[in-house]
């Protein structure tokens, strides 16, 4: 989602706003399930897997969608072990909502 005909969406799966963000299923069920795996992966069921191959993932993408949303995970672990934010030039607008800690 590059160019300004996907800002608003965009900006909506930036802050965590999946509603917002005008999504079609496939595309939402996909994003629902990388949540699921940042937040709490033990909570990933065979019905939400198998819910991504009825909207036409294949087993290899819900693989590679894992495998994403587990190492970008892992990274922020390691960033938020280190206090590391990104620098102001990557985030003009701020830091997203979704990414703001709730201690």
């Amino acid at each position: 989602m590059q160019g300004e005909e996907f800002g608003q969406a965009a900006e909506a799966i930036r802050n965590g706003d999946l509603d917002g963000a005008g999504l079609d299923k496939p595309e939402r069920l996909l994003l629902e399930f990388a949540g699921t795996i940042a937040k709490a992966a033990y909570r990933v069921t065979d019905e939400q897997v198998q819910g991504l191959r009825d909207v036409g993932w294949t087993d290899e993408q819900v693989a590679e969608g894992a495998y994403v949303a587990a190492l970008f995970s892992m990274f922020v672990r390691l960033a938020d072990t280190f206090d590391i934010e990104p620098p102001a030039v990557y985030e003009p607008t701020g830091i997203p909502a979704a990414a703001v800690r709730r201690d």
